[in-house]
């Protein structure tokens, strides 16, 4: 496929170098933009030389373009005849006060530079323009995370404006081999994508492979970071994601720290981050911020609710329909009384209360925020309660749907709880055919598919299968700060000391 660096504008005579005629060149690009009216084309005279400065009302800071480029244009250039060649490369090199200066010769960057928010200035008899970096337009500020609340640490999150997400980066690592590679992706949006790491620490052959997928895309449109993700993830059949995505700068700057790739998409707060594990989806950056002890237990905590999740409907079903006798008695004789008045079995019992569930729980998140929580909550306490009353679902049901759907909200990634869902459907149905074998075959499966997966070249379950014994230190528990010496082996082949291991007194 084509480079995605070598995009072309929507006109057919996109590529074509600039004509010297100024008239032709202007009816041109208004033509090709279809003579749109946020266009602003401001003609001039410099001496004695015809010339006119283009930009995107909306785009551009019209205070810059004014005190920086009109006036330094029209009062301050000299007023004595000189030759057309030479007022061009007095206005490039002496006259215009402006920090960002490109040279533009075909009409492809011409119309790339004047959509990303340039103003471009064009003289009579010359075929190049110049394109002066004007951008000013509304973006939306600093703000507190929305999907990835912490109780201590940073509360900033990225926002939608490229610039602003690599200002935040730099703010964290304050280091010249933090690495910032831009290109762009999309022939109709021209969407600026930049691949951040540290250069000596990240892998070189990750990098490859994140620069090598990513010019490989040749698409129209790159709206999201998740347009990118559907591109270059590894196991694109698999429910379980192999790319790991954030909005906050202190847990993407920390997987950079680690020796991995970030890949910034303009127009999105959330960041993507490869190579990803299973087990990064279940520590959170706040676990860094806590003592040692109590972020092992919540981590700990996290993966006992990831359990709960998956297994415990499909566990209810097993044990109630094939397995009585692992029931004790005087909980089977009230699990029975409770069943007693329920014309369902227990599988299509269970069915109802998880789509129902699925139902308020999508409602609660597409409403209004002062409606949706109200509706999530009313409608599963009303719902639950009628339910029970109608004999249609039994309150032990009630009770473990309730504590499956409270256990896959611990799980700090969206994303991880997304395969937690369909899979616990599967589960179920396997639990319901052959009881707990059932259970114990899709669990096999599961696992030898995880085991299975790779991201970006490193095993998905890395460092347990393959075993790493040094990397234990940051999976199930974590050890303190100073214990923390390196980095994990399956991100950095290089430079993995990250702390003096000496530097703690004993």
């Amino acid at each position: 496929m084509k480079p995605s660096g070598n995009d072309s504008s929507p006109s057919t005579s996109a590529s074509r170098p600039l004509l010297l005629d100024l008239n032709e060149s202007l009816q041109l690009i208004e033509t090709t933009m279809g003579e749109s009216s946020d266009l602003v084309v401001r003609h001039m005279q410099i001496g004695k030389t015809p010339c006119a400065a283009l930009y995107i009302d909306g785009l551009v800071d019209k205070e810059t373009i004014q005190n920086f480029l009109l006036e330094a244009l029209m009062l301050e250039m000299p007023s004595k005849r000189v030759s057309t060649k030479h007022l061009y490369q007095i206005i490039k090199e002496t006259s215009l006060p402006i920090g960002e200066l490109k040279e533009v010769d075909t009409y492809e960057k011409f119309f790339k530079h004047l959509l990303s928010g340039e103003t471009l200035l064009m003289l009579d008899k010359v075929d190049k323009a110049l394109a002066a970096s004007t951008r000013g337009w509304q973006d939306r500020g600093v703000q507190e995370a929305t999907s990835e609340s912490v109780i201590r640490g940073p509360k900033e999150a990225f926002t939608e404006t490229l610039r602003t997400n690599t200002s935040l980066l730099r703010r964290k690592i304050k280091a010249p081999e933090l690495r910032m590679d831009s290109m762009s992706i999309g022939k109709r949006t021209q969407t600026d994508v930049v691949v951040s790491y540290l250069d000596g620490i990240a892998d070189e052959q990750v990098v490859q492979e994140v620069h090598r997928r990513l010019n490989q895309i040749d698409v129209d449109s790159i709206l999201e970071s998740g347009y990118l993700e559907e591109y270059i993830q590894d196991g694109q059949y698999s429910p379980f994601p192999t790319m790991y995505y954030s909005e906050k700068p202190d847990a993407i700057a920390a997987g950079i720290l680690e020796g991995r790739v970030a890949i910034l998409t303009d127009g999105t707060p959330n960041v993507l981050l490869v190579p990803a594990l299973f087990v990064n989806f279940f520590q959170s950056s706040e676990d860094y911020y806590q003592r040692a002890d109590i972020g092992t237990l919540i981590r700990i905590l996290r993966l006992a609710c990831f359990n709960i999740a998956l297994f415990m409907p499909s566990l209810y079903i097993a044990f109630t329909t094939f397995h009585q006798e692992m029931i004790p008695s005087s909980l089977l004789i009230s699990l029975a009384a409770q069943r007693e008045g329920v014309p369902f079995p227990a599988f299509v019992e269970a069915m109802i209360m998880e789509l129902t569930f699925e139902i308020l729980r999508e409602a609660g998140v597409r409403l209004p925020k002062p409606v949706g929580s109200a509706v999530s909550i009313v409608g599963a306490l009303v719902l639950g309660q009628s339910a029970v009353q109608a004999g249609l679902v039994s309150p032990a049901m009630v009770i473990v749907v309730a504590l499956t759907a409270i256990s896959s909200f611990v799980l700090p990634s969206y994303n991880i709880a997304i395969p937690v869902r369909m899979l616990r459907f599967t589960f179920m149905i396997l639990a319901a055919t052959f009881g707990l074998y059932g259970i114990i075959l899709g669990l096999i499966g599961m696992v030898l598919h995880l085991c299975s997966l790779r991201s970006f070249g490193v095993p998905y379950m890395s460092p347990l299968a393959p075993f790493v014994p040094k990397d234990q230190k940051d999976v199930l528990v974590r050890f303190p700060r100073w214990g923390l010496f390196s980095r994990p082996t399956s991100t950095s082949k290089q430079n993995e000391t990250r702390t003096n291991p000496k530097s703690k007194e004993s």
